[in-house]
């Protein structure tokens, strides 16, 4: 996970056919991911959309 996605956890994502999924937004706070998930479910109600808190995975270090 980049700098940049650790400023910007909270994602909209669009759940597709055989449990795959496509994240369409980053934000940083949960009120403008419900603002702009509401926004797309009206231009393109057939698709489902979700908010997830992205917390990412701790990265491992390899010790020798």
């Amino acid at each position: 996970m980049t700098y940049l996605e650790k400023l910007h956890p909270w994602c909209i994502v669009r759940l597709l056919p055989n449990m795959q999924r496509i994240v369409v937004g980053r934000f940083r706070r949960r009120n403008d991911a419900i603002a702009h998930c509401q926004a797309l479910q009206k231009l393109v109600p057939h698709a489902a959309y979700t908010i997830i808190f992205d917390v990412g995975q701790p990265q491992v270090e390899n010790k020798k």
